[in-house]
């Protein structure tokens, strides 16, 4: 939604320059159409890139970050986004009735985590364990466990392997909500600490009615 709001404004100022130049160059000095017109292109170009330069480092400055520190974080999250796409695509493969309902939970928390640290970069270093570790573990046994799973035959041996798979998946999506809760903690504390206040309102008010 900011993404959104950012370019209407960068848009919007580019326009704004581009009639004002066209104006300018036309009436004001006397131009051909011609030549108006194109210094009006490139008034409104130089213009928007230069709202867009604004809106950025505005952006870097609400979330305290450097420019190489968010170049850094976006090569991260941009590369989890194509492993998120092969876990949904190894989870809803998976047939198994009895995964349905977790494997639909593991990805509800992995894209909740995404879409957190792509809104807020700085939230990228309280799930760092998860960009670096738990999604990379994650997909790769989410994609061998559909692979095994879609054998048409199973041995003994092959059960055994997808049991252990499948409880260490289990283990994995107790992880995440662990990494969700981590990249929350700030939101969580701030809510008890307003959820005091509103109790100590209260009471003081209850009291002050008796």
């Amino acid at each position: 939604m900011k993404q959104t709001l950012n370019f209407l404004i960068q848009s919007f100022t580019g326009f704004v320059a581009t009639t004002t130049t066209w104006t300018v160059a036309m009436i004001g000095f006397d131009q051909s159409f011609l030549m108006s017109s194109l210094y009006a292109i490139g008034g409104g170009i130089t213009a928007f890139f230069l709202a867009k330069g604004i809106t950025f480092t505005m952006f870097l400055k609400q979330n305290q970050l450097s420019r190489k520190e968010y170049r850094y974080i976006k090569h991260h999250v941009k590369d989890a986004n194509i492993k998120i796409k092969r876990l949904r695509k190894a989870l809803f493969t998976i047939r198994n009735v009895s995964s349905i309902k977790q494997n639909v939970e593991i990805y509800r928390v992995v894209t909740k985590i995404y879409s957190i640290t792509k809104k807020e970069p700085k939230r990228f270093y309280l799930a760092e364990s998860f960009y670096y570790s738990h999604l990379d573990s994650l997909v790769e046994l989410s994609e061998r466990y559909a692979f095994l799973a879609s054998q048409p035959k199973k041995n003994v041996e092959l059960a055994s392997s997808l049991s252990e798979t499948r409880q260490t998946i289990s283990s994995l999506a107790d992880t995440l909500e662990k990494d969700l809760h981590d990249i929350l903690s700030k939101d969580i504390d701030q809510l008890h600490f307003e959820l005091d206040v509103a109790k100590l309102s209260i009471d003081k008010s209850m009291k002050n009615n008796k």
